[in-house]
Parts: C-alpha cells; structure tokens; sequence
C-alpha cells in the first residue's frame, strides 16, 4: 500500500481504536427492552452499520443502506396491524382501461376476496390494481407504491391514507409483495407483470418462499396466459430448463369466482410449513386418515429423503408454538428440491375424504 499517504493509514488506525462493540452494547442497553430476543439481531445490525461507517464507504453506497433501512422499517410498521390477516397480492398492467373486461374482472375479483375476510396487496397503481382496490375496499386494501418518473400514481382507493406504502427501490417493493402474501393472483399484464410472476415462482421452485397458491387469471378466450404456459412447458419443460412438476406451481382459472375457490381450497386443511432442525413440518388443520397416511407413503415417497411420513399432534414441550396449538403437523425428511410435487402432495391433504372423519 505504498500509494497510500500517512493521513491515510493515521486516520484507519485512529478509528479503529475506537471500542465500537462497547458503544453498540451501551446504546443497545438504552433503547432495546431487556426481555427482548432480538437484542443479539439488533446488535449485528448496528455493528454491520457501524463498520460501513469505519470504512468510509462512497456516498451513494452509503444512501442506498440508508433508504433501504428507512423503507423497511417504515414497512415493518405499518404492516403489523394487519398480521393477523390472510393477503392476496394481485399483479396486472397498470394500463388496463376501466372500459375493458379484464378492469371488471379484477374489480370482481377484490369483492370476492374481501367477503372471504382476505386483504388484498396491489402496486398501489391504475388498471388492475386500482380495480381490484375498488372492488376490495379500503379496509381490505393494501398498496405498495413505487416512485417512477411517469404513469405511477397511487389510485383512488388508496391514496393519502394508512394503508398505503411508497417505496424507491424495485427490490423492498417486491420483497414485501412476496413476504405478505397468502396467494398471489396475476392478471394479465407488460413486462412488471410477468418479471413478477417469474421471480415468485422462482422463488417458490428454489423454496426460498413459503409454498402459496399461485392463480394465472385471465377471461374467457383470452390467450395471455395459453401462451406463456405453452412456451413454459415447450420451451422450459420439455428441454429439462425446469422439472416438469414445476408447472403444477401455478394454477390457470378464467374468472375471479374460480380464483377465489382455488386460495380457499389451497387452505381448506393446509395451514401452514416450517424447517426445523432439518426436518420439513407441515401444519394442518386436520388429521389424515390411516389410508391417506399410506398412500402419502407410497406415491409421494419421492420428494422423502429417508424415514417417511409420520404425523403428530401439537406438544408444547416439542413445538414451542402457542399459536399453532391448533395445528396437526406431517414430518418429513423433504429433500428441498421438488416443490412441484411438494404442491401435489398439499392437494391431496386439502382432500376432505383424506381426513379422519371425526376430525
């Protein structure tokens, strides 16, 4: 490091004299609550800051850390007075006239999921979004706004209230359209549209999302979402691109009655999964029945690593999960890759003939 002056290295050597773990750790102590969990989160995440500030970092590194924290916390915020409440996130153009069917469609599609109690998340925007806001109503309605130079502008349901989010970034916008969301509802759309259905299914095949139900909805004779399936199974499928089970991600519906059942049946014994301690646990509202344990051994033994199928009820002492007390959970050694399958196996437990018939 030749090319480095005295000032320089005087100036590293007098910062990092400096007991930054002690100032975090007396900070912390003021402002995080001493019963807290999350006091060893909070420490990384003002260490991981305070070494950026060490470094010195250029400026527009160092405002990209800032928006991102200020969007997220503000997020975190507002978010939490709806935690308790299932959401669907619906994607379409923001340039679909209220004159055109598909503007109806979306808007019926709102009132649908508002009488089954589900929020619904849209980009805040004109089109699909404003119409399935309309039909949704404001205490149903959630939108996450983006800032872009043209076109954007939060609709009317929305716009100026409580339940409304604006972001900077593409990346936090999605992240939260994908982390809320119940279902995921796509209409047809430009190129946001189709960017977002290809990121969430992504995200589902890799399993770095939860498995939700994904709902291609278009109307009656449209062709949007024809074509886009048949180059995903001709052009992706069928040259080994993808698993072809990877198709059975999404499900094609014509018209928001449709759209509705599929997310009510998705969670009609399905409640919810979680990795723990390697092993894949799905909860359940309701026990399966001897037969359906044994087929479950037999036509899903695939997707097991080792040991199989085995179901159990809730145990505090286990689970450590107040809120799922409710919950039956299936326990397999899921072998991470086979989502596809993984959705086919969460169909057949939504069956109610699969159920214990006392249950």
């Amino acid at each position: 490091m030749s090319f480095d002056n005295d000032d320089y290295l005087a100036r590293q050597y007098q910062v990092s004299s400096i007991d930054l773990d002690g100032k975090v750790d007396e900070l912390l102590r003021m402002a995080v609550p001493p019963t807290s969990p999350n006091l060893e989160l909070y420490r990384e995440m003002m260490l991981t800051v305070a070494r950026m500030a060490e470094a010195d970092r250029n400026r527009w590194d160092a405002k990209i850390m800032l928006q991102t924290l200020r969007e997220m916390e503000d997020s975190f915020s507002l978010l939490e007075r709806f935690k308790r409440r299932r959401k669907v996130t619906v994607f379409g153009s923001a340039r679909t006239a209220p004159d055109d069917p598909l503007y109806q469609q979306a808007k019926e599609l709102g009132e649908i999921l508002a009488r089954r109690n589900l929020m619904v998340i849209t980009g805040a925007g004109g089109g699909i979004m404003a119409a399935a806001h309309e039909g949704a109503g404001l205490e149903n309605s959630l939108g996450l706004n983006i800032r872009l130079p043209f076109e954007q502008g939060a609709n009317e349901t929305v716009n100026g209230t409580g339940n409304l989010l604006t972001f900077h970034f593409f990346f936090l916008r999605k992240l939260f359209f994908v982390k809320e969301a119940d279902a995921l509802v796509l209409c047809p759309g430009g190129f946001g549209t189709l960017d977002e259905a290809l990121e969430v299914l992504t995200l589902i095949q890799t399993g770095k999302s939860p498995l939700v139900p994904v709902v291609l909805l278009d109307q009656e004779g449209g062709t949007y979402w024809d074509k886009a399936l048949a180059f995903m199974r001709e052009e992706l499928a069928d040259k080994n691109y993808i698993l072809p089970s990877d198709l059975r991600l999404m499900r094609q519906v014509r018209t928001p009655h449709e759209a509705g059942l599929e997310i009510a049946r998705f969670y009609r014994n399905f409640h919810s999964t979680r990795w723990t301690r390697g092993t894949f646990v799905l909860r359940m509202n309701h026990p399966l029945n001897d037969n359906a344990l044994e087929t479950l051994h037999k036509e899903f033994a695939d997707i097991c690593n080792t040991g199989g199928y085995t179901q159990v009820p809730y145990c505090p002492e286990l689970h450590n999960e107040p809120e799922f007390c409710n919950q039956f959970r299936l326990e397999f050694a899921f072998n991470g890759r086979d989502h596809g399958r993984l959705r086919e196996l969460v169909d057949f437990i939504n069956l109610p003939q699969n159920w214990k018939s006392n249950s």
